[in-house]
């Protein structure tokens, strides 16, 4: 329904039962939206003391994807609030919930904490366990436990992973860092969007920083649809304002790690100009900065 295909399908041992990940990253490559539905029971997921086993199914929407060494999909919920089922949200501390999947199912989260408590913190691993009643839950690592924004790694073995994927975007435009169109056109893309279609681009190398070593990063491609486009009709410069995204350093698997990752906004610009507007996690801090990346833009 609503052109949704499921590209690949994991069992609850993230053993692939339908479709292939080649499937899924031919789809996020060609700027392909991502949704994925798994199921759990209440009291086995929700609250562990609870005597309902009634199954519950989950949809969510992962905004910012990513392809690593052009194979590995990753996808993070960017606009996630955590909600406390069947009520509403968590109480008590508010923070964004950066969910993050992989193809092979393995999680992870990173919640930045907005209820005001101090900045500041050790930074790190952590060894202590949480969850030990859900024995579905598998934790990996635990990173900056202390700060307002800690992450971890993990599995939850849902009865199955189902990785949606809508792939009805054309790419419309591609030019490398310095703004050299390689396909399509600036004027297709202008035209395209003043007819009312919705924009995504694919920026390359936006997360290289992030990593332990920035020569040796992976290469890799973010995907973020934009907000708010303008182009600029005598100089033949389209410009996009992005929606939120996540960055992370480009891994695989895709993981948090200590001062591995950010999250924020970007402009780009057909010539190749990137600005990012980017919240330092650890202090909850703006810092504006500037890059030059390859960009293929899509619409639909």
């Amino acid at each position: 329904m609503g052109g949704w295909i499921a590209a690949l399908e994991l069992n609850s041992d993230r053993s692939i039962s339908k479709g292939s990940q080649s499937a899924l990253s031919d789809a996020i490559r060609g700027g392909a939206d991502m949704r994925i539905y798994t199921e759990f029971r209440h009291n086995e997921h929700i609250d562990v003391s609870s005597d309902n086993p009634e199954i519950v199914r989950e949809v969510a929407e992962f905004r910012a994807t990513y392809l690593v060494d052009d194979r590995w999909v990753a996808g993070i919920m960017t606009l996630r609030q955590p909600v406390s089922l069947p009520d509403g949200f968590v109480g008590g501390s508010p923070s964004m919930s950066f969910f993050m999947y992989n193809e092979d199912g393995r999680q992870a989260i990173a919640r930045p904490h907005m209820d005001g408590r101090p900045t500041g913190g050790k930074l790190g691993p952590d060894s202590r366990l949480e969850f030990e009643s859900m024995p579905k839950y598998h934790k990996l690592d635990e990173w900056d436990r202390e700060t307002v924004s800690p992450s971890s790694n993990f599995v939850y073995d849902f009865d199955f992973f189902r990785y949606w994927v809508r792939s009805d975007w054309q790419e419309i435009l591609s030019h490398d860092a310095d703004g050299n169109v390689e396909t399509g056109s600036v004027d297709a893309l202008g035209n395209a969007f003043s007819q009312g279609c919705e924009v995504k681009v694919a920026v390359s190398g936006l997360c290289s920083d992030l990593a332990e070593s920035t020569k040796d990063a992976l290469p890799h491609e973010l995907f973020i649809q934009i907000n708010s486009c303008y182009y600029y009709t005598e100089q033949k410069v389209f410009i996009g304002a992005t929606h939120p995204m996540v960055r992370v350093a480009p891994s695989i698997p895709m993981e948090y790690r200590s001062k591995g990752w950010d999250f924020g906004w970007i402009v780009a610009r057909t010539d190749g100009h990137i600005a990012l507007r980017l919240v330092d996690p650890y202090t909850l801090e703006f810092k504006d900065s500037k890059m030059n990346r390859a960009v293929r833009w899509f619409v639909r």
